[in-house]
């Protein structure tokens, strides 16, 4: 899509590429920590915003819940971490119940073996990680979300790929509990891989109710 028809059909949509990539530079600035602090939750946010306000349908309705949940976690993280963790928690489980919706009827052995990868290996590697129980109960959600997710009939190039890399994000932030504590790694990593990932699963989502007939492109 040309840069034009972005700025006027979609500025939701660039105002989320915006924030979220700027975020990246400024995250360790000198900027007042409540203004980084709603920066952060800007990118998914208006991710959320875009698909509420342009796709009035129930299932748009529901990803952008999903990305509401993301915003309030990034921010509630930054002051607690439990509390932060609970709010992508309840996002997961909106996530699974709208991928459930739409399983894709053709799954082949492949996929499924993904599929199921994804919801055993996550929480497993979350808790060989760690070594906590609770970190591995929050990561069977998320494991659940990216194999659902790839389950799917939304197209797998964005919502699963872009699943998949929201759970690699989530896996770094564990490895920087243990292993890679002292790594740069998780550092660099952890944000690019987790907002492109609700990127590529907002964009994927709408799009694909779109050419499924849900709604007419505004």
């Amino acid at each position: 899509m040309p840069q034009r028809a972005l700025i006027e059909q979609r500025p939701w949509l660039l105002a989320s590429l915006i924030a979220g990539i700027s975020y990246w530079f400024v995250a360790d600035s000198w900027i007042p920590g409540l203004y980084l602090i709603l920066w952060k939750g800007a990118g998914v946010g208006l991710l959320g915003v875009y698909a509420w306000r342009h796709h009035p349908v129930r299932d748009a309705h529901r990803i952008a819940l999903v990305m509401a949940f993301g915003a309030l976690g990034d921010m509630v993280l930054e002051a607690n971490f439990t509390g932060g963790a609970l709010a992508f928690f309840a996002g997961h489980m909106v996530a699974i119940a709208l991928y459930l919706r739409h399983r894709r009827a053709d799954l082949n052995a492949q996929d499924k073996r993904t599929a199921v990868a994804l919801l055993i290996g996550v929480p497993a590697l979350a808790f060989g990680l760690t070594g906590k129980p609770e970190v591995a109960f929050y990561a069977l959600a998320l494991g659940g979300m990216a194999a659902a997710a790839w389950s799917s009939d939304f197209p797998r190039m964005r919502v699963g790929n872009g699943a998949v890399l929201f759970a690699a994000s989530d896996l770094l932030i564990f490895a920087r509990m243990g292993p890679m504590a002292e790594s740069t790694v998780p550092h660099l990593l952890v944000w690019p891989l987790y907002y492109f990932g609700q990127f590529l699963i907002t964009v994927g989502v709408i799009g694909a109710l779109r050419r499924k007939g849900a709604f007419a492109a505004p």
